[in-house]
């Protein structure tokens, strides 16, 4: 899986909106999950993840990152106004305490009023909040598995997130391939359950 940037991910593909999910609810799903891990890492941070090239600060960082853009993008801004700002490392000397502070400030712009049905300038174009908050959940909680794989801690992911990911996935994934944010799918027996078919498609070996 190569490595992309906040605007990388934030292509504004995948044409199922949701309706009947609640983008706001399962981002704070996922949100909590990779938060939760990140409590877990201790001194570990220089210890390799499944992601090439990348170890245990690069990948909280890149989350971090994420959640720098999104209350920007949710405010109105676009990409070229947000430009490099967030480049480099956002982790400073409390890592724990960074990220609790960014998932906060996040979260409140994924849940502020109206957020999830106002427009968002997305990479692609304008596309409607909640498409770009299930971008932003699909990330969280594939990285939750990533980060949780890493520390040998549990990779059990909340399964409501899961099903709603995996179903908006569903129309999204040949797009994210063809970007080349995500590796070759892994095939998974057809019995194995949501989660191992939604990191199979996210290209994980679980």
């Amino acid at each position: 899986m190569e490595r992309w940037g906040s605007s990388d991910w934030a292509t504004g593909w995948g044409p199922a909106m949701l309706t009947t999910v609640d983008a706001r609810e399962i981002y704070a799903l996922c949100s909590a999950g990779f938060v939760e891990r990140v409590h877990a890492v201790g001194d570990r941070w220089a210890d390799p993840t499944p992601l090439p090239g990348w170890d245990v600060r690069e990948l909280v960082n890149h989350l971090v990152n994420e959640e720098r853009w999104t209350p920007l993008l949710f405010g109105g801004s676009t990409i070229e106004e947000v430009g490099d700002r967030f480049d480099g490392d956002l982790l400073g000397t409390d890592p724990v305490a960074t990220v609790d502070e960014a998932a906060a400030v996040a979260l409140a712009a994924v849940q502020a009023d109206g957020a999830v049905e106002r427009t968002v300038h997305l990479s692609f174009g304008d596309h409607p909040g909640r498409e770009y908050a299930m971008q932003l959940a699909a990330d969280h909680l594939v990285h939750t598995w990533d980060l949780a794989r890493a520390l040998g801690a549990d990779e059990t992911l909340d399964a409501p997130a899961v099903a709603a990911v995996l179903d908006w996935f569903g129309d999204t994934e040949s797009l994210y391939r063809e970007m080349g944010v995500i590796g070759p799918r892994v095939e998974v027996p057809a019995t194995a359950g949501p989660q191992a078919h939604l990191l199979g498609r996210f290209g994980r070996s679980v």
